[in-house]
């Protein structure tokens, strides 16, 4: 598996993988497939990772394996006005090769981005029914912080924390 800098030529990929990654998820969640894919969500989808992508701030990288999208990761600055931390925006795996290691290797990138920026705290949210993802980033020694905020089918998204390695 290779990992690379997105750029913008990678945003079709990455809204296609992005979306079906979400329908996964959300999809098991109990979210309906017209509520996780409506023609807004996609312009916001694709407005956003351009931005991501242009952001001298923030980092987006793509794994790919013989030249396929397999996984992303977005990553900056915190979304709340904590100090020596960065925030872990997203990771996406492709559902067809979830539980091969690709988004462990992501988070591995996150852990050094803290360390080489020598940042002391991660921070993230995850979708309160999004079990598989709690499950993933608990194993990966995050925990709850507490925080909460608004998120789709009246199930909030949960704040998350971690030590730097």
């Amino acid at each position: 598996m290779d990992v690379r800098a997105a750029g913008p030529a990678d945003l079709d990929r990455i809204v296609d993988l992005h979306t079906r990654a979400r329908i996964a998820y959300y999809g098991e969640g109990g979210l309906p497939v017209g509520e996780i894919v409506t023609p807004e969500l996609a312009r916001e989808q694709r407005a956003g990772w351009m931005a991501a992508i242009d952001a001298p701030h923030k980092h987006v990288r793509c794994a790919t394996v013989d030249g396929v999208l397999v996984g992303l990761l977005a990553m900056g600055p915190p979304h709340t006005p904590e100090t020596n931390a960065a925030q872990l925006y997203q990771i996406h795996v492709d559902p067809d090769r979830w539980g091969r290691g690709i988004g462990g290797t992501l988070h591995g990138l996150f852990l050094r981005h803290l360390e080489t920026e020598g940042l002391s705290v991660g921070l993230l949210e995850v979708w309160e029914r999004n079990t598989r993802a709690r499950a993933f980033y608990t194993r990966h020694g995050w925990h709850l912080d507490g925080t909460t905020r608004p998120g789709p089918a009246d199930a909030p998204y949960l704040g998350m924390r971690r030590s730097a390695p």
